[in-house]
């Protein structure tokens, strides 16, 4: 069959189908091909949009940078604006403050120069008014003298010569008396000049060293054992150390030492002394302990008239009694306002020497007084009486010239000096004590109230010793066995502490402790 003859055969409804189906077809095809358009177009719409937003951002971030920047800038440049105004402004305050400054000196200047033209016109005026008042005196003594040439003329020569010699003589009466006490005020200048000049001269010439006082000791230990041996059974040995030499002995938990505590310094080298000896022995019990000690105390005895004799030899003195010599060397164990008052005593012999010898003096007079002048000191723990009425009468009973024993009595005042001596021992003492750090008070006060302390402590009957300790806050009292019983003990500590409540000012409270102590020895043979 033919291509003819198969296009015959299709119906005749199939082309109009097929059209219509194409039509459809092209219908949908478009309108899908239109959708994607749509949808396309949508997206890049989105896409577009999306960019412009971030755009807008980035934008938006890049105008707040730069407004931040520009705000940045103008905070800067408005700060650095108002850094040079104030800056100006501060210039331009100070020369204001420099101007007015300059102008206050003028003003000053012109005030000064107003009041020293006021004081030159009152001068002027005060020397116009003189010389009008000379010119009136003047008048009245030419007037005066015209009169008494007048009545001259009818003397005889020898009434005018006497008239004339007394008014001469009146005169001259006049200006003497002007120039004496011209000269009694130079010379009186000159005086305290000279003085000035003699006492920085002996100063410069000489310097002493300083000692201060102190209160403890602290003496090494061979090792920790020896501690335990110190106190001994029950504390005995430590008992018996104190209980002779009048001291505390702190032992403590520093490694390889003691402490010996006493405001006395004599006791306290003896106590040193002793117990190094001690140390060195081994053997420390009772009986050990006070046979050390009283062999201490006559070898410190010993030591002590050598110091003297050093003392004395220091200022070129000879002549001194023995009893002399031994007090001077006790006075290196006494001070003065922490000054010790042996070395005190050869400054001021040196400064005396030095003033003496400026003044024309004798200067080893000199040395000797000032070397002597506190040598009341070493006794008026045993003497009634101020140091200077003590040391006088002291060296008057052991031979001492007269002029020493006056100088030495009157360097306080306590008596009227008879000798430029007096004098020089009241300067030289007042300028060893005056010097920066010489001395301090409040170590003396401290010293004072423990010597008070054991001083009523004596004052009781049936004590034998008496010691301040622990600083002042603790008095320790042996009494003698035979003289005192447990009862007196008891009402003896009880009137201590009540007189020393009335007659003692202190911090805190003081212990009181009587120890009364029985000892019965017996000799096997």
């Amino acid at each position: 069959m033919d291509m003819t003859e198969k296009i015959l055969e299709i119906p005749w409804w199939f082309p109009t189908a097929a059209v219509a189906l194409g039509i459809v077809s092209g219908y949908c095809i478009h309108w899908l091909m239109t959708h994607l358009r749509l949808v396309g177009a949508e997206r890049h719409a989105r896409e577009i949009v999306h960019e412009a937003e971030l755009r807008a951002q980035v934008l938006v971030q890049e105008a707040h940078l730069k407004v931040q920047a520009e705000r940045d800038r103008l905070r800067a440049e408005h700060q650095a604006a108002t850094a040079a105004q104030d800056a100006d402004l501060k210039k331009r305050a100070a020369r204001v403050d420099e101007r007015e400054d300059l102008l206050d000196r003028k003003v000053a200047v012109l005030d000064r120069r107003e009041l020293h033209l006021h004081d030159e016109l009152q001068e002027a005026t005060r020397r116009r008014n003189a010389a009008d008042t000379r010119a009136a005196e003047l008048e009245t003594l030419l007037k005066q003298q015209r009169e008494r040439l007048h009545q001259m003329a009818c003397m005889t020569p020898d009434i005018a010569r006497r008239e004339l010699f007394r008014e001469l003589h009146e005169e001259l009466r006049h200006e003497t008396a002007e120039l004496v006490r011209h000269v009694q005020q130079q010379a009186l200048q000159q005086s305290e000049e000279v003085a000035r000049d003699i006492i920085t001269t002996a100063l410069e010439r000489y310097a002493a060293p300083q000692v201060a006082s102190i209160t403890t000791t602290t003496v090494s230990l061979p090792s920790e054992d020896m501690k335990g041996r110190l106190i001994g059974r029950e504390g005995r040995n430590i008992r018996s150390f104190e209980a002779a030499t009048g001291v505390n002995l702190l032992i403590d938990e520093t490694p390889d030492a003691v402490v010996i505590s006493c405001f006395e310094p004599m006791r306290r080298e003896i106590a040193r002394v002793a117990l190094t000896r001690l140390i060195s022995d081994g053997r420390i019990h009772p009986g050990t302990i006070e046979e050390v000690v009283a062999a201490t105390q006559a070898s410190l005895a010993a030591d002590t008239v050598k110091t003297g004799e050093a003392a004395a030899r220091e200022l070129g003195l000879a002549g001194l009694a023995p009893e002399i010599i031994e007090r001077l060397g006790q006075l290196k164990f006494r001070h003065s306002y922490s000054q010790n008052v042996l070395q005190h005593a050869l400054e001021t012999g040196h400064l005396m020497g030095m003033m003496a010898a400026d003044l024309g003096l004798d200067a080893a007079i000199a040395r000797r007084v000032g070397l002597l002048h506190d040598i009341g000191k070493a006794l008026d723990h045993a003497v009634a009486g101020g140091h200077a009425e003590i040391g006088a009468n002291f060296l008057k009973r052991h031979g001492e010239p007269d002029v020493v024993v006056n100088a030495v009595g009157a360097h306080h005042g306590d008596c009227q000096g008879q000798s430029p001596y007096a004098s020089l021992a009241t300067a030289a003492d007042a300028l060893t004590a005056a010097r920066p750090g010489a001395r301090a008070e409040t170590t003396e006060f401290y010293l004072k109230r423990l010597e008070q302390l054991e001083k009523i402590a004596a004052g009781f009957d049936g004590v034998e010793k008496s010691y301040a300790i622990f600083a002042g806050r603790e008095l320790r009292v042996f009494v003698k066995p035979r003289d005192v019983d447990d009862n007196a003990a008891l009402h003896l500590a009880r009137d201590l502490s009540k007189r020393v409540e009335q007659d003692m000012q202190y911090p805190g409270q003081i212990k009181v402790t009587v120890i009364r102590e029985t000892r019965c020895v017996e000799y096997a043979r």
